[in-house]
């Protein structure tokens, strides 16, 4: 009897995670019957993605980390990896179906670069991208949490602001398309991840087993939410959405920006967030995240023990990865991951200052007292 009492404690809590999945799939179903069942794709796009980057450990911002701190580049690896899958699906795709789908397509400019260079430092700043900010407030990180809000505002302003950046100079738009474009991208990818296992140190070119596995999934989920959304996976639009739609309902004017007075962005803004794409997907990140770590028991994190100079830090740098981000046209998923692999040069452009923004943020975390923080 004690013996199968024991069994029975060790068991895992069935009706808990039972109920977690019932609440996902109910969510799921109210949406695609009150919105339409793209819009309950979308969201099921999102858990699933959500799900996968906390589940998986999957990210943005902790490999850049690891291999500039270890010569670890097993998660950038990964990640170059889920991109070339997406790229040899979209690439064709959109070249077939142009009048249907879009790609992440922008130009590069001094704007571009420097946003991303300040994301890519912001980043490491909180440990989190705009993806990664996502997920981590999902799992009840107490940083992300208080970053995701400035992150939204500074996505605002810097939609706001856009034109005014864009005007100081940029190229023409490059997309590498068709078949060409497609091997010209995959050629790519494969240089980047040659030069990061000559750079990596010794007995760290291993990809381990689950980031083979979130890079099949998060490929798959990104090629799910291009089919169904009709435009690659993003976030950054999303997030300065929130903002634009609490502005207006507290009475604020937005015809003075050029972005927000847009016609496409007027109907955006007027319209429910449960009929935006980008909000969707990004609702589901943060769903995703609660319910691994609530399936885990570990939504209750404390209140790490940081400095005030740590706090006023991440309210600032929340608010740079949202500025910054809209100035370089998406942060790691809409630039860097959904550039490359729909043939943006940007992508390119935003992976190289990017990383190198995220030598600075690496130098600058420790400074700021946010080291040991997460």
């Amino acid at each position: 009897m004690t013996e199968a009492v024991a069994v029975a404690r060790h068991m895992p809590p069935l009706l808990p995670r039972a109920t977690l999945i019932g609440a996902a799939l109910l969510m799921v179903g109210l949406l695609a019957v009150t919105a339409g069942a793209r819009y309950g794709l979308l969201l099921a796009v999102g858990l699933g993605l959500g799900m996968t980057l906390e589940g998986l450990r999957f990210g943005f911002a902790g490999p850049s980390r690891a291999m500039i701190l270890r010569r670890d580049p097993a998660g950038l690896l990964a990640q170059l990896i889920a991109i070339g899958l997406v790229a040899t699906v979209a690439i064709p795709l959109l070249a077939s179906r142009s009048e249907e789908m879009i790609g992440a397509h922008a130009p590069v400019g001094f704007a571009m670069v420097g946003g991303a260079f300040v994301f890519g430092a912001a980043m490491q700043v909180v440990l989190g991208c705009g993806s990664g900010t996502l997920v981590n407030a999902g799992a009840g990180n107490p940083v992300a949490l208080v970053a995701l809000p400035f992150f939204a505002i500074g996505s605002f302003a810097g939609a706001y602001h856009l034109f005014w950046w864009t005007d100081l100079g940029t190229l023409p738009e490059i997309v590498l398309t068709g078949v060409p474009g497609l091997v010209i991208t995959l050629a790519g990818l494969v240089a980047v991840g040659s030069v990061l296992l000559w750079l990596a140190a010794p007995g760290t070119r291993r990809i381990p087993r689950r980031l083979w596995l979130a890079a099949l999934l998060v490929a798959g989920l990104a090629i799910a939410n291009l089919l169904v959304a009709g435009q690659p996976w993003g976030v950054v639009y999303g997030l300065g959405l929130w903002t634009a739609k609490a502005a207006t309902a507290a009475g604020a004017d937005l015809s003075g920006s050029l972005f927000w007075s847009a016609p496409a962005n007027v109907e955006r803004v007027s319209e429910s967030l449960l009929t935006d794409v980008t909000s969707v997907t990004n609702i589901g990140l943060i769903g995703g995240a609660f319910l691994i770590a609530a399936w885990r028991g570990g939504l209750e994190q404390g209140l790490p023990k940081l400095p005030a100079r740590a706090w006023i830090a991440t309210v600032v740098t929340g608010l740079l990865l949202g500025y910054s981000s809209r100035l370089a046209f998406g942060c790691n998923v809409g630039a860097f991951f959904s550039g490359i692999s729909t043939g943006s040069l940007h992508g390119w452009a935003w992976f190289a200052a990017g990383f190198a923004g995220s030598v600075a943020g690496v130098k600058l975390r420790p400074w700021l007292g946010l080291e040991g923080g997460r």
